[in-house]
C-alpha cells in the first residue's frame, strides 16, 4: 500500500513537470535590473524574498495546470511519439486522482496570494485564464498559439515587477516580448521537424495549428524574432539608466577618470544574448532540441555557461561597478 501511495505521488510530481519552474526565474528580471535585488525597506520584507515567494506560488500555479492541461489533451498526447509517455496519457496515473492534484494546487495558490500584492493575484487570474483558453482554443489556433505562449511569459515579468511595485523600461518589455515570441516559435520549429515523418492526419491530430505553418513559414518567424531579441537588448542596455537604492556596494567610477567613465557597461552584456540567439538556433535547427526550451537550457553546456556568465556579468555591472 505503501509503495502504491509513493509511485502515485511520484507520478503526480512527473505530471507536475519542475523542470518547467525554471521558467519562473523570469519573475526575478525586473528585480534585477531595476536595481533593487539586494534592496531591504525599512519594516517590511527584503525584495528578494517577496519574488521569491511569489515564484514559489507561480510555480505551484503552473505544476497545477500542467496536470490540468494533461488531462485536457489526454487524447491527443496519446497519439504523440512522446507525450503519449506521460502519466494521465498512458494511464498510469488516473484521471480523478490527477484532477484532485491539481485543484489542491490552485487552492494553495488562491490562499497564499493573499499575502501579496492584489495586483499579482491580477497577474495569477490573467495566466490562469491564459492557459485554460491555450489548452481549449488557442494552441489550435495558428499565430494565435505562438503568441499565447509568449504572453505566458510576459506575465511573469509583470508579476515579478507588480508583486515589490517596480517599474519597467519600455526597451526591457520590448526584449522580453521578442524573447518570448523567439522561443515559441522555436518551439513550434522543432515540433513541425518531430513530426515530419507522420503522416499530414497524424500531424494535425496532435497539433492542429502546425498544419497551418509551412517550413519557409516558420523559418521566417525565426528569423524575424531572432534578430529582434538581441537588437531589443542592445538597445535596451544602451539606454539604461538603472537607478540604485541609497544602499550601495561599491563605487567602481570613483577610481577612473572621467575619460574612461561610461554609464554603458552593460552593454558589455549583449555578446553573449547573441550568442545564446546563435547557439539556440543551432540546436534548433541542427539538433532539433528546441521544442522544450528549459530542457535545452539544462542540457546544453554551452548555452547553460552563456547563461551563467551573462548574468554574473548584469549582477557585477548593475551592483558593483555602477
Amino acid at each position: 500500500m505503501k509503495s502504491l501511495t509513493d509511485n502515485t505521488l511520484f507520478l503526480i510530481f512527473k505530471s507536475a513537470r519542475p523542470r518547467q519552474w525554471i521558467k519562473n526565474i523570469a519573475l526575478y528580471a525586473a528585480l534585477i535590473f531595476s536595481g533593487f535585488f539586494f534592496y531591504n525597506p525599512i519594516d517590511d520584507i527584503p525584495y528578494f524574498v517577496t519574488v521569491t515567494l511569489a515564484a514559489i506560488i507561480f510555480s505551484i500555479l503552473t505544476s497545477s495546470i500542467y496536470i490540468m492541461n494533461d488531462i485536457i489533451d489526454c487524447q491527443a498526447d496519446q497519439k504523440h511519439p512522446f507525450k503519449k509517455k506521460r502519466p494521465i496519457a498512458s494511464g498510469k496515473l488516473p484521471v480523478p486522482i490527477a484532477l484532485f492534484s491539481s485543484i489542491v494546487g490552485l487552492s494553495i495558490v488562491f490562499l497564499s496570494s493573499f499575502w501579496l500584492s492584489s495586483f499579482f493575484r491580477l497577474m495569477i487570474a490573467a495566466y490562469f485564464f491564459l492557459q485554460l483558453a491555450y489548452a481549449t482554443k488557442l494552441k489550435h489556433i495558428a499565430i494565435l498559439d505562438v503568441v499565447s505562449i509568449a504572453s505566458g511569459f510576459l506575465i511573469r515579468i509583470y508579476a515579478g515587477a507588480v508583486v515589490v511595485n517596480l517599474h519597467m523600461s519600455v526597451w526591457f518589455l520590448l526584449t522580453v516580448v521578442s524573447v518570448s515570441l523567439f522561443l515559441a516559435v522555436g518551439k513550434r520549429q522543432s515540433e513541425r521537424t518531430l513530426l515530419n515523418s507522420s503522416t499530414k492526419e497524424n500531424l494535425g491530430e496532435t497539433r492542429v495549428s502546425l498544419k497551418r505553418y509551412s517550413q519557409r513559414l516558420l523559418d521566417q518567424y525565426t528569423g524575424m524574432f531572432a534578430n529582434a531579441t538581441w537588437l531589443s537588448y542592445a538597445l535596451f542596455a544602451f539606454q539604461d539608466q538603472t537607478v540604485r537604492p541609497d544602499i550601495k556596494f561599491a563605487t567602481f567610477y570613483g577610481f577612473l577618470p572621467k575619460t574612461l567613465q561610461s554609464q554603458k557597461l552593460l552593454m558589455l552584456t549583449v555578446p553573449f544574448v547573441i550568442y545564446g540567439v546563435m547557439r539556440y538556433l543551432q540546436l534548433v535547427y541542427e539538433d532539433n532540441q528546441g521544442e522544450s526550451p528549459e530542457r535545452v537550457l539544462l542540457r546544453d553546456t554551452p548555452l547553460l555557461a552563456t547563461v551563467f556568465l551573462f548574468g554574473l556579468s548584469v549582477m557585477i555591472i548593475i551592483y558593483v561597478l555602477s
